[in-house]
This record gives structure tokens, sequence and C-alpha cells, in this order.
């Protein structure tokens, strides 16, 4: 069961003595959710499918949240849509197969929150803009130009 501190933290003992190609799906719903140490996001949901595989368990994800940036042209807030799908296999400890450095804990609890914050960053605009044709600030006074126009840019425009 996942805890406030780990709300992605799933126990998958029970798939280890399961035949290969058992599997669990597993759903989240979250109004907010925080992963450590500063990653902040709304509407998360999602899900996952774990299968049994003979190195490890395959877990595929697929969520979707909405995360509140700043505009980096006219710097006001605004809300961010984020999809992202990812595979995993975590393995078992007594199998050397693993890319990613992910294995399947002693206690059979494992954490998605560490690789699930990884995507969902990925989905971060480079350039959070607000809107595409976003007008940014006037660079001399400073006035938001998606609100109105001021005195230097109506000069600008007619020179």
């Amino acid at each position: 069961m996942a805890s406030q501190r780990y709300p992605l933290k799933i126990n998958v003992g029970f798939l280890h003595n399961e035949p290969i190609g058992s599997f669990r799906d597993i759903h989240f719903d979250f109004p907010e959710l925080h992963l450590p140490p500063d990653f902040n996001v709304q509407q998360f949901a999602g899900g996952v499918h774990i299968s049994r595989t003979p190195q490890g368990l395959l877990v595929e994800g697929k969520f979707q949240a909405v995360a509140s940036l700043e505009c980096v042209r006219c710097l006001e807030p605004y809300d961010q849509a984020l999809k992202t799908e990812f595979e995993e296999v975590y393995a078992y400890k007594n199998v050397d197969f693993t890319e990613s450095g992910l294995f399947v804990p002693d206690d059979g609890n494992i954490d998605l929150g560490p690789v699930v914050r990884e995507y969902l960053m990925l989905e971060y605009p480079i350039k959070p803009l607000c809107k595409p044709d976003c007008q940014g600030l006037c660079t001399v006074c400073g006035e938001n130009l998606n609100l109105r126009t001021c005195e230097h840019q109506a000069r600008i425009t007619i020179e």
C-alpha cells in the first residue's frame, strides 16, 4: 500500500513466486502529487502493467499530469499538460540483467516515484510558453504585452 511519503511505492513481492507471464495492473489517481525533492504536479493519473519475466519484473507505465510552469517570455504562471510512457525492467538481484540499474528490493517493495519523476520531467518543454504567440514583456518598461501595448512598443512599431 502506498504511503503519503512514498505514494508510488508498491509491493510486488507476490509476483516473485508466480509463474513467468503473470501480471498485475495497478492504477493511480492523485489530485496532487509531490515527489522528492522538488517535483509537484496536479491531476496525476495513470497506471502500470507489471509482468513477471525470467530476469525480473517488466514495468510498463503510462501517466499524465499537469505541472505549473512559468512562461519564459511573459513570466506568467500557466498549466502544462504532461504525458509519458515507459518500460523498465526491475531485475532480481541474482540476475545480471539490467540496463537501468533497477532491482527488485529484498522486501519486494518498489518505489516508482523516481522513475515516474524522471520520465515526466523529460516531458517538460525546454522553453515553457503560456501560448505559442506569447508577446512577452516590453524590453524597456517590462509591461506584459499580452495584456496591453505600452507606449514603447507603439513607438517601435511606428519607427
